[in-house]
Order: C-alpha cells, then sequence, then structure tokens
C-alpha cells in the first residue's frame, strides 16, 4: 500500500535535486498543492532556521542537497522553485478562466502576438507546461536589476514571477495535473525587448506634486490633484492597486464630462512612472480602471 506514495516521493526529491542542481532554490509545497509547506510568521516556532527571526518561503528557499533529503524523506512535497534567489524571471502564460468566453485567446496567443507587434521571435527556451494547460516560460534574470512579479503587463494572461514570487517545479503534481517538462534544458537570457517592458522606470526626486495641465471642473481638478497625490504615498508594494483604486475614483468625472479622459490618464500615468511602476503597467492598469469607472458610473444627481 505504501509503495505508490514512495514512489511519488522520490520522483519529488528527484524533482527538487534536478532543479537545485541548476541552480534553482527549493522549497516544499503541501502534497498535491500549490501553496507552500512552511509555516506562517503567527506559528513561527523562532527555532531553527528561524532562530534569528521568522524565515519566509523565499529566505529558506535552498540548493543544499542535504536539506533537500532531509524534507522530501518522508512527505511527497510538491516543489516550489524561488524565482528571485534562483536568479529566474518566469513567463506565466495562463488560460483562460472557466467563466470567460470560449473564443478568449489564451495566454501565448497574447505572448505571440505581442512578440509579432514588436518584431521578435517567441523565445525558445527551457519550458515547462502546468496543471491548467497554460506553460511557463523560464528565463536567466539580467544583472543589476530586480524585477518583481507582474500581472497582465506584459499582456493579458500573460503573468511573470520574479522577486517575490515562485513557480511550481515539474515533476510536481495536483488534482488538475501535473507540470511537466516539455521543452529542452537550456534557459535562456532574459530579451532585452522584455526586460524594457518588465524594467521598472527610475524614481524620480520626490518633491512637490506636479501634474500635467489639464482642464475641467474645479470639483474634477481638486479629485484629481487628491488622488494622484495618494498613489504617491503609496508604499512600493500596494502602488498598482492604489493607481487602479485612485483611478477608478476619477472615473466618475470622465463618465460626467467634467475633465477629459486623456488628462486623468496623462495625470495618472505621470505620477505612476514617477514612482516606479512601468509605463506598461501604468497604462494597463489607468485603461483598465477608467473602462470600469466610466462603465459602473451612476448619474451624477445618484451619486
Amino acid at each position: 500500500m505504501t509503495q505508490p506514495t514512495d514512489n511519488r516521493r522520490e520522483a519529488l526529491l528527484a524533482a527538487a535535486l534536478n532543479a537545485a542542481g541548476r541552480g534553482w532554490h527549493v522549497f516544499p509545497l503541501r502534497p498535491g498543492t500549490k501553496r507552500p509547506a512552511l509555516h506562517g510568521e503567527a506559528t513561527c516556532p523562532r527555532t531553527g532556521p528561524c532562530a534569528g527571526g521568522h524565515r519566509k518561503w523565499e529566505q529558506r528557499a535552498t540548493t543544499d542537497p542535504e536539506r533537500i533529503h532531509a524534507t522530501w524523506a518522508t512527505v511527497a512535497f510538491n516543489v516550489g522553485i524561488a524565482t528571485g534567489p534562483s536568479g529566474l524571471v518566469v513567463v506565466d502564460l495562463d488560460m483562460p478562466k472557466d467563466n470567460s468566453n470560449g473564443d478568449a485567446p489564451d495566454g501565448a496567443a497574447t505572448f505571440g502576438a505581442l512578440c509579432e507587434r514588436t518584431g521578435n521571435a517567441v523565445p525558445d527556451t527551457y519550458r515547462t507546461r502546468t496543471a491548467s494547460g497554460g506553460s511557463h516560460l523560464y528565463f536567466t534574470a539580467p544583472s543589476g536589476v530586480r524585477l518583481a512579479n507582474t500581472a497582465g503587463t506584459v499582456a493579458p494572461l500573460v503573468d511573470t514571477r520574479a522577486w517575490g514570487g515562485y513557480v511550481v517545479a515539474a515533476g510536481s503534481v495536483t488534482p488538475a495535473g501535473p507540470y511537466e517538462a516539455i521543452s529542452g534544458p537550456v534557459t535562456a537570457s532574459l530579451p532585452s525587448w522584455l526586460l524594457s517592458i518588465l524594467k521598472p522606470a527610475p524614481v524620480r526626486p520626490t518633491g512637490p506634486l506636479r501634474l500635467p495641465a489639464a482642464n475641467g471642473s474645479r470639483a474634477a481638478l481638486a479629485a484629481l490633484e487628491r488622488e494622484c497625490a495618494v498613489v504617491s504615498a503609496a508604499p512600493e508594494s500596494k502602488r498598482n492597486i492604489t493607481l487602479n483604486r485612485c483611478t477608478f475614483k476619477v472615473g466618475r468625472f470622465v463618465a460626467w464630462g467634467d475633465i477629459a479622459r486623456h488628462m486623468v490618464e496623462d495625470a495618472f500615468q505621470a505620477v505612476g512612472e514617477a514612482h516606479g511602476l512601468t509605463a506598461a503597467e501604468c497604462r494597463a492598469t489607468i485603461r483598465s480602471a477608467l473602462d470600469g469607472s466610466i462603465r459602473k458610473a451612476r448619474p451624477r444627481d445618484t451619486a
């Protein structure tokens, strides 16, 4: 009765050791899932690896064969790869959700269209098939640049994982299916054109908030300046979601005709880029927030 479980554990141990042999830092995921198996900060015993303070999965990921053998000695953990410490940027080409339009393109299609528009071939690199039917493209991260995770910045249904992110390694299995390597072992360098999309804009020196000139009602201009200031003050980890929320708030003034859409876009684009978001990330977030806000805006007399 235990042989299939032992075989699965041995296969996952081999997958973890194979990834570590490439220099990729691995950590355990709960059996049959994509969730880290390590304890959270609230339940941290402050002993062992956490004796000096709680260490998260990214900090505890390892390439040490002894630690890997010890971790997978008795439990068939799935294998997570911490992309940041591994020097990786992984492009996640996702599948449309079950409730989406049946004709909606998947991440591979939108990424392929982006490559065609920019005059580039789809990069040839180590690739895995995910349990959902999507795929992961692995790239070596450029030196001297610390990239973060993105969601939809590159193209619809195209996410990336770098510092602060992880991917499920080939050999892992979930109820939806296995993760499998579907190409050769070579991991290509991140293409420069893709880096230009993902690289954060340099943070400009802080100073008085200066918005592009805009015409509109007094209330609209006051709201625009107020919400841009909120984006300026947002912490790094909350900048994109704050940009989305603040843009949505101002969108009603566009719907009412109190201010031109392009003026709102220019103002939020400027403040977003000035505080470390990429130009592409700003454009996608602003466009989505305004579209949603305009669509949902109530008449002025009921707002």
